[in-house]
């Protein structure tokens, strides 16, 4: 593989909505690398025929949903690196002299947004949802956070997440619409869209903290929109898949110290417009 010249695509479903393309095509122009990187819908119970027929055309894959958990079950050689094994959550695949490696870069870029907004410590945290998605936030919340709540609709989820944290031994709540938020300074929404707009809905007329929602299309969520007019500070999705997909190209072509940042969220933020 070459870092001059790579292939690359983000494969889910659905996936027409993805702005993972444009990110990665604007970070080829900005680092001089002749690449290609497409949009692939790829279904539930179909990634591993998908890579033994055509995973030789790439140097790189992104998984979104409903990949990140069935990416583990691949038939295929491949080293899941430790983070992915704890986590049981994958978003990256990368192709070394024929071989397949698998991580995650989700939790590295969801730390990395927080950072970029100037937080770098919770002392209580919830998290909606108990998904891929949502184990690898646990994992990187194990750095730094005191505590950490997890909201689920569904105990058959709790042992896998709970398993991501190695410092911190989370608690489990069931899904409560009218949930009291007002302890936790960091809420984190790893759901799909809609699933939390009752939470939205049931907030109340002031909040402080910050919410993380982890969508960014369409954007703002319900949940976000309240969050922000009850006086709530909010970090979107769209950060998280900056960071995460910078990430990602690190690993198959080191940016070293190319900052791209502010470039690709310009990139980004004129998509949604």
């Amino acid at each position: 593989m070459s870092s001059k010249s790579l292939r690359g695509a983000v494969l889910g479903y659905p996936i027409e909505h993805s702005l993972s393309p444009l990110l990665h095509k604007t970070a080829f122009k900005l680092l001089g690398i002749d690449g290609e990187y497409s949009a692939i819908e790829v279904k539930s119970g179909e990634l591993d025929r998908f890579i033994k027929e055509e995973g030789e055309r790439f140097d790189y894959l992104s998984l979104t949903m409903p990949l990140k958990e069935e990416a583990l079950e691949l038939q295929i050689p491949m080293q899941i690196d430790a983070l992915g094994q704890r986590i049981q959550s994958l978003n990256t695949l990368v192709k070394n002299n024929g071989l397949w490696s698998a991580t995650s870069t989700d939790g590295s870029g969801f730390r990395k947004a927080l950072a970029n907004a100037g937080y770098d410590h919770f002392s209580k945290v919830l998290i909606l949802g108990a998904g891929g998605t949502a184990r690898a936030v646990a994992g990187a919340l194990d750095d730094f956070a005191t505590s950490v709540d997890v909201m689920r609709r569904s105990v058959r989820r709790s042992p896998a997440i709970a398993a991501c944290f190695t410092r911190i031994e989370c608690s489990f709540l069931d899904w409560n619409d009218q949930i009291d938020l007002s302890s936790y300074d960091l809420i984190v929404n790893t759901t799909p869209s809609g699933a939390a707009d009752l939470v939205a809905e049931n907030l109340p007329a002031q909040v402080s903290g910050v919410l993380f929602d982890v969508l960014y299309k369409p954007w703002p969520t319900l949940l976000a929109r309240r969050w922000s007019d009850a006086g709530g500070k909010i970090v979107s999705g769209l950060e998280l898949l900056l960071y995460q997909g910078i990430d990602q190209l690190n690993l198959v072509a080191p940016i070293g110290q190319n900052f791209i940042d502010q470039e690709l969220r310009l990139a980004l933020n004129n998509a949604l417009i």
